[in-house]
């Protein structure tokens, strides 16, 4: 009987800082500003990949309707 390891869904601020490929600095910063999405797990803050890309992708979006 094989064991499967579980898959993580979540990223600490330091991984959620190398995902977007911004400081660690920066992603706190956001963080206070609630300014991405983000869960509070006791004194961790975790973030979703998923949430992430779509954070990305507002952004994307909004920095194309800004420059027309």
């Amino acid at each position: 009987m094989a064991i499967e390891k579980m898959q993580r869904t979540t990223l600490t601020a330091k991984e959620a800082a190398e995902y977007l490929g911004i400081s660690y600095w920066l992603i706190t910063q956001l963080v206070k500003r609630k300014q991405i999405p983000c869960s509070r797990v006791g004194k961790r803050i975790l973030f979703r990949k998923e949430a992430l890309d779509i954070y990305l992708s507002k952004k994307e979006n909004d920095s194309i309707e800004e420059s027309c």
